[in-house]
């Protein structure tokens, strides 16, 4: 096991999680608090467009998750590129800074307007702490475990997602859908902006003891290898992409057409639930497997099962069948979404790995943008139902894009002698 000292505290440092189980752990619980605040919006925000504000287009409604993608999409790219410069914390702190006031704004929103500018600090919030947790934890874990590293973050982003969606769609079932149910997203956004200022370490020596570390890149230079430079990681950016799209569609469209066929807010929230959980949970299981069986067939299958998952929303109606298929496209996405970010770990060498993540989250979180869009669009022009069968198609063949694109031994492939 690699180790130097830290020339601050004189304390040794270590690769792997269980040298650093204490810190990864609590990186964990803070990743936790980054997806709980996101939770929170799952069941109730594309309600309070149709039931509060009156909005009668899906895209207007839609609007929200665009300007969020947006705003998440730069705070990626931004997170990459200082992570290596300012370290890590400063900018997991400057991020849960940014999410206080989003709950309030929801609370006193007087017009959509208001909900559009909360869900930009949102986005600028998740853009910025998910992307270093992520950072943070492939340092600390270092070369051999990043699947597992990665299965970890994501679990415990989406399944505290999960359970925040879960309960706000409860809360609002009880007392309406504001204020009561956002005072949870003010205590989330407080606890973790706590935790990461009393608690969390910077983890930038840790990137260091890795071979390679003191080879950075211009960030033009990485920006151009993650987006179409290299075809393996311009691969896993566009699967990334499809997959938020994804996200987007279940996010905007699975609410309305559950609440076009009856159901209330209460099982609206259930089903809003049920596919962050499993999503969540799975990754515990795929992202160790990745390690195993290498990352080329997790991705392409798990977008496979995504693309089957959606097909079934756009052809069946109810809440066992809404629940049962999301809880299919958590599977898939559990498949697929630690294991693109485990890829990128493999495929970038340590001096650029922060901003190269980066890069990807950008093209990723891109995929709300597109998602939103498209999704409105078409549920305007034709149906919900078609809008899910059409992007249904788009992932099928975006799974046999990273099927094509991802060589079987790219994971061990280090992008260290690319020029």
């Amino acid at each position: 096991m690699d180790a130097s000292v830290d020339s601050a505290t004189r304390a040794p440092l270590a690769l792997g999680i269980r040298a650093n189980l204490a810190q990864f752990a609590l990186l964990v619980g803070v990743n936790g608090l980054v997806g709980a605040l996101v939770g929170q919006e799952r069941a109730l925000v594309p309600l309070l467009g149709e039931r509060v504000f009156s909005l009668r287009s899906t895209t207007a409604v839609l609007l929200f998750i665009v300007t969020f993608g947006i705003a998440k999409a730069i705070s990626n790219l931004v997170a990459g590129a200082l992570a290596d410069r300012v370290g890590r914390k400063r900018i997991l702190v400057a991020g849960w800074i940014i999410a206080l006031p989003v709950p309030l704004l929801l609370m006193v929103a007087p017009s959509w307007g208001w909900v559009v500018a909360a869900n930009v600090l949102l986005g600028i919030n998740q853009g910025l702490t998910w992307s270093i947790t992520i950072v943070m934890k492939i340092d600390l874990a270092g070369p051999r475990r990043r699947g597992l590293a990665m299965g970890l973050n994501e679990f415990s982003g989406y399944l505290a997602l999960a359970l925040s969606a879960a309960a706000t769609g409860a809360l609002a079932a009880r007392y309406g859908l504001r204020p009561e149910p956002l005072f949870l997203g003010l205590a989330i956004a407080a606890l973790g902006l706590g935790l990461s200022v009393l608690f969390v370490k910077d983890t930038s020596g840790h990137a260091e003891l890795e071979e390679g570390a003191a080879t950075p890149r211009p960030f033009a230079e990485v920006a151009r290898l993650t987006s179409f430079g290299d075809g393996r990681l311009a691969a896993i950016s566009r699967t990334g992409l499809v997959n938020n799209a994804n996200d987007a569609y279940m996010w905007g469209l699975l609410p309305l057409l559950l609440a076009g066929q009856g159901q209330s807010t209460a099982e609206i929230g259930v089903a809003a639930a049920a596919y962050p959980a499993a999503w969540g949970i799975g990754q515990l299981v795929t992202g160790a497997l990745s390690d195993r069986i290498g990352r080329r067939a997790p991705i392409a299958s798990g977008m496979w099962i995504q693309a089957a998952a959606l097909l079934g929303l756009s052809v069946t109606g109810g809440l066992s069948a809404g629940v049962a298929f999301a809880l299919l496209l958590g599977i898939g996405t559990a498949l697929t979404y630690p294991t693109l970010l485990a890829a990128v770990g493999d495929l970038a060498a340590p001096g650029w790995r922060a901003a190269a993540i980066g890069v990807y989250r950008t093209w990723r979180d891109g995929g709300y943008v597109f998602g939103a869009l498209t999704a409105g669009a078409i549920a305007d022009l034709f149906s919900l139902r078609a809008a899910f069968a059409v992007i249904a198609a788009v992932t099928a063949l975006s799974g046999l894009d990273a099927w094509l694109h991802l060589r079987p031994d790219s994971s061990s492939d280090n992008l260290n002698s690319v020029g």
